[in-house]
């Protein structure tokens, strides 16, 4: 069967109440341990429909903003989904206060208590009517940036479609294109800071009404960091601070030199060559059918997956007006189809789809024997290791999707990691700062975004852009409105992943692939800093652990001379 085979059919709720209440009971009247966990399966079966319902909206209505249809249904599922988990807390304390705590646990894993725990403590039936606006907000912020029709050359561009100029050897083409990105957020600013506004509002109150001092707690919780917390992520962003800011100057000061610009501009960022940056050889038909073969190679595993989802379409790759941006790796739990979006622009973040987004996918697929549903995907930060180690992993493989550009490519994405780094603990910085200070005017948010901008991205010089100079650069991500607090976790991924690519390309380590397919077989089943010692790697919070494969990563890039970066 295929994708567009699934089928969708909006739940009748009242029935579904039904269910919930009946297999709740179920589990506080059990009179075995048996009888517990057979009630406990017959939630997870409910769970796992009302989720493939879902998911589907969603994927499709991302595919099309402009579907009516789905567009209705995604409203149905912002209204309805804080109703759903409401009975999910109701399951959760009937487990959490079962006589037969200890036998659910052996079968549901020691996070799913740790995460039911959380869950608890971040919900009450009073802030429904606060959590649906929260998910109204959160889709209007999406709708918003997915209807982006920006005239170009005669052709009509979306915002992931234009992002593929700014790599243009053009300096004058890549300022105007990043002038008309920077102009449709600055004639949407209004909104924009209207919608945040009400976003962070709306979630302080959800603290207050909840008894925390601030959404700073509700988000920790909310993103189930199991062993570890605000003390140690603040002394995290330090360490990148100190070490990683320098070497992405030097990265930065590099690039000026080799693409013969002194003083380089925000819109120079995204040129690393003056002969263009490395882009991904054929047509995405073409990219796919190389990611087959790299993967049939990788090992029997990664083979079989590519297959699945080629075989069923579980890819929508190609950006189209409507299309929603960015991309996303997603589980359609029924179907047991992880399913990947994007938008293929001709750049090398089409390749990276296939490894970073493909390395979710593959994670899920090896995990499709967990029957928890809360544990089939880790927590956020420990799903990053998967997709970025992949994207590492992956490097034997990169001639075929780049020729004779691969050095170019491999000293890109090394690079880009390391600069990454920074960017992503800013991100991080500011939520904490606008979280601890809710009352924040959106002046005094932008104003806060460029005082930390110039802390951790100090190469950035906005050439006078009034919109980018004001401290706008923050609305672009969207992670800060719908996901709050999900951004350090990629940073935390990356330097795992860094470790990876070490022992995989660097040390040549036979062990390494069978560490990385373990942690994917495990899913959610272990914590983040348990799946980092599964893996044989050092926690990010450990002392000396960020150093040293920075400096690895800076002797590896010193290595290669500008010359020997040239398309040949």
């Amino acid at each position: 069967m295929k994708f567009n085979q699934y089928e969708y059919q909006r739940p009748d709720m009242e029935q579904v109440e039904v269910n919930y209440t009946n297999s709740i009971a179920a589990v506080q009247s059990a009179t075995s341990s048996e009888e517990a966990i057979e009630a406990v399966k017959q939630v997870q079966s409910l769970q796992k429909s009302l989720d493939t319902q879902n998911q589907l909206v969603g994927i499709r209505h991302s595919i099309d903003t402009r579907d009516t249809f789905y567009e209705e249904e995604s409203a149905f599922w912002d209204e309805n989904s804080p109703l759903i988990e409401k009975w999910q807390n109701e399951y959760y304390q009937a487990i959490l206060t079962s006589d037969y705590l200890e036998a659910i646990t052996e079968y549901v894993s020691k996070p799913f208590i740790q995460m039911a725990e959380n869950s608890m403590k971040v919900f009450d039936p009073k802030i429904i009517p606060l959590l649906q606006t929260e998910n109204k907000l959160s889709t209007e912020y999406s709708k918003l940036l997915a209807s982006a029709a920006i005239e170009y050359k005669g052709e009509t561009y979306n915002l992931s479609g234009l992002a593929a100029f700014q790599q243009s050897i053009d300096r004058d083409e890549r300022k105007a294109v990043t002038q008309l990105s920077s102009n449709f957020f600055s004639d949407n600013l209004d909104e924009l800071d209207r919608i945040y506004d009400e976003l962070v509002k709306t979630r302080n109150q959800i603290a207050l009404e909840l008894g925390f001092k601030d959404f700073i707690e509700v988000g920790y919780l909310r993103m189930n960091r199991l062993d570890y917390n605000r003390e140690d992520v603040e002394v995290y962003r330090q360490e990148v601070l100190k070490h990683v800011v320098p070497l992405s100057e030097e990265i930065f000061k590099r690039q000026a030199k080799r693409i013969g610009i002194e003083d380089l501009k925000y819109y120079d960022l995204n040129l690393e060559y003056v002969d263009g940056n490395a882009k991904p050889i054929g047509t995405p038909e073409e990219i796919v059918q190389s990611g087959v073969k790299m993967y049939h190679e990788l090992s029997p595993e990664t083979g079989e997956f590519i297959d699945f989802m080629v075989e069923k379409e579980l890819l929508d790759l190609v950006t189209k007006p409507g299309k929603q941006g960015g991309g996303y790796c997603t589980y359609i739990p029924d179907y047991k189809s992880p399913y990947i979006f994007s938008n293929f622009n001709g750049t090398s973040g089409d390749v990276d789809v296939l490894t970073h987004e493909a390395g979710h996918a593959f994670q899920v697929y090896q995990s499709r024997w967990i029957e928890t549903p809360e544990v089939i995907w880790p927590t956020f930060e420990s799903c990053e290791i998967h997709s970025m180690s992949m994207e590492f992993i992956a490097w034997p493989w990169m001639e075929l999707f780049f020729g004779d550009q691969t050095d170019k490519y491999k000293y890109s994405h090394l690079a880009s990691g390391v600069t990454f780094l920074p960017y992503g603990v800013l991100v991080d910085h500011f939520q904490h700062e606008v979280y601890e200070k809710p009352n924040m005017t959106p002046e005094e948010r932008r104003q806060t975004w460029r005082k930390l901008e110039k802390m951790y991205n100090p190469w950035k010089d906005y050439d006078g852009d009034t919109y980018f100079e004001n401290g706008g650069f923050w609305m672009k991500q969207g992670h800060i409105f719908a996901s709050p607090f999900y951004y350090i976790d990629y940073t935390l991924a990356q330097v795992c992943a860094f470790q990876f690519w070490k022992r995989t390309q660097i040390d040549q380590d036979e062990t390494a692939w069978e560490d990385y397919l373990n942690i994917c077989r495990l899913g959610g089943t272990q914590s983040f800093l348990q799946i980092v010692e599964t893996a044989n790697l050092k926690s990010p919070f450990e002392e000396g652990s960020l150093t040293a494969v920075i400096e690895t990563i800076r002797e590896y890039l010193n290595g290669i001379s500008d010359e020997a970066l040239q398309t040949k």
